[in-house]
């Protein structure tokens, strides 16, 4: 097996091993991973499993006991108290688009551009904690084959395709002056696509899945930094979406639906979307449909913060600056609603930048979900609520069908963390920050994140 030496940020000591494969023993029979002396954080309840230990066979977790377990030749892993917990989930990231506008990347980006940075932002996802990555549109199959291959250093990655939306809407990244149907620099590397009638969505839809899609995204709001569309936009007849979730049923998959407006979200789930993305009007009326329909939402909290003005995309753009205040005034119940009518909500972090801006951003985030939320639901939405959400991909469409994602228990997937103390009293340990782009820079990996297991295959271990 060839494995990959390299020095994080922050110990000289810690290995990070890349594997192409998951890890075999020499006789062929799968690897065995023992770990000892820890207390484990399920993804679920609150209460911790004591003392406990943990064997992982080949890339799924074979035993979880407080009794002793008695193994052969496994590698051992003395925990010494710390928690042992699921590998975090990105419910909505961006890998593919690094800004610093959709102009630029519409005029001025090569496919190489965008490949080199889809490459480095799956390396930092997967060294912050996150083993799997739900991609919201503009990846295809190809990061994934690299990442899943072991040419590259990643997450477990669940792409969307392209965008799908209306001319005008929030996935028309084409220049000012494009005349209508022309391709784009976007739609020739199938990372946004015009959809303006149902026979657009069918094609683009399906085409999406022949690239690799897991799931489908369609664009139903409008946005803040966006050039073209309000964000109060009601983007899409109810006849399209509908039609998107036909094509998504085809396949045994969903849809994912960019929606502000409660109308929008009401329609959405309505015509059969099973996860709603930012939602910020969310209330309890969607909180009990959601219930009915079976379905997720998940929620960028920057959007709350109260510094977001001073972003310079929003502050240095009369348009977006305007959009940016209209929409904070109508935003402002969503944190007092969902905890009073709770959704099953997961992880999102929707940064579209260069990878130290994202890595802040993510930081900032996970500070914002436990901060307003508290550290067990923080915890819960980006394990086990997360991997409930990429298992919507189903029998057929789903790239990682052999066991659960975000849960500690027998049989699921040996994505795994072990870290300092307990994330359920001190959150910190999981590399938060109380500040967001003017934060200091964040280390390759957070201090308090010891080991980063995924399918089976250590890639940090600072213990040693």
């Amino acid at each position: 097996m060839k494995l990959t030496k390299l020095l994080t940020a922050t110990a000289v000591s810690a290995l990070l091993c890349v594997a192409a494969i998951p890890a075999w023993a020499q006789d062929g029979a799968p690897a065995m991973t023992l770990f000892t002396n820890v207390h484990v954080f399920d993804g679920v309840n609150e209460a911790r499993i004591e003392n406990a230990n943990v064997l992982v066979e080949g890339n799924l977790i074979k035993t979880v006991s407080t009794e002793a377990i008695d193994v052969g030749e496994a590698s051992v892993i003395d925990g010494g108290g710390r928690t042992l917990m699921p590998g975090l989930i990105e419910g909505h990231a961006h890998l593919m688009l690094m800004g610093p506008s959709l102009p630029i990347m519409e005029s001025e980006t090569t496919w190489e551009d965008f490949a080199i940075h889809g490459t480095k932002m799956s390396e930092m996802y997967l060294m912050q904690g996150f083993t799997t990555v739900r991609d919201a549109g503009g990846a295809n199959a190809g990061l994934q084959r690299a990442i899943d291959g072991g040419m590259i250093l990643g997450p477990r990655l669940y792409p969307s395709g392209a965008f799908l939306g209306s001319r005008g809407g929030h996935a028309d990244f084409a220049n000012f002056t494009a005349p209508v149907g022309q391709s784009t620099n976007f739609s020739r590397l199938n990372m946004a696509q015009e959809v303006d009638n149902i026979a657009d969505v069918q094609k683009y839809g399906r085409n999406n899945f022949r690239m690799g899609a897991s799931q489908l995204k369609f664009m139903q709001s409008g946005g803040v930094v966006s050039a073209f569309d309000p964000w109060q936009l009601l983007a899409g007849s109810q006849a399209e979406i509908e039609a998107a979730v036909q094509v998504a049923n085809e396949y045994g998959s969903y849809v994912m639906a960019h929606s502000y407006r409660k109308e929008a979200i009401l329609n959405a789930l309505n015509a059969g979307v099973r996860s709603i993305e930012h939602g910020f009007m969310f209330d309890c009326e969607i909180s009990a449909l959601m219930a009915k329909k079976d379905a997720y939402i998940t929620t960028n909290l920057t959007a709350f913060d109260p510094n977001l003005f001073e972003i310079p995309a929003i502050a240095n753009v009369p348009a977006s600056l305007r959009k940016a205040k209209s929409a904070s005034a109508a935003f402002g119940n969503y944190i007092t609603n969902m905890k009073e009518c709770p959704a099953k909500r997961a992880f999102q972090t929707d940064c579209v930048g260069d990878v130290a801006s994202c890595s802040k951003q993510i930081a900032y985030e996970k500070f914002l979900n436990a901060d307003f939320f508290g550290p067990h639901t923080a915890l819960v939405t980006m394990t086990s609520v997360g991997g409930e959400l990429v298992a919507l991909s189903g029998d057929f469409m789903n790239p990682y069908p052999e066991g659960k994602l975000g849960v500690i228990e027998e049989g699921a997937y040996a994505d795994i963390l072990l870290v300092e103390g307990n994330p359920l009293e001190d959150f910190s340990v999981m590399g938060t920050s109380d500040k967001w782009f003017d934060g200091p820079e964040r280390p390759e990996s957070p201090e308090g994140i010891l080991v980063i297991m995924k399918d089976g295959v250590i890639y940090k271990n600072t213990l040693n």
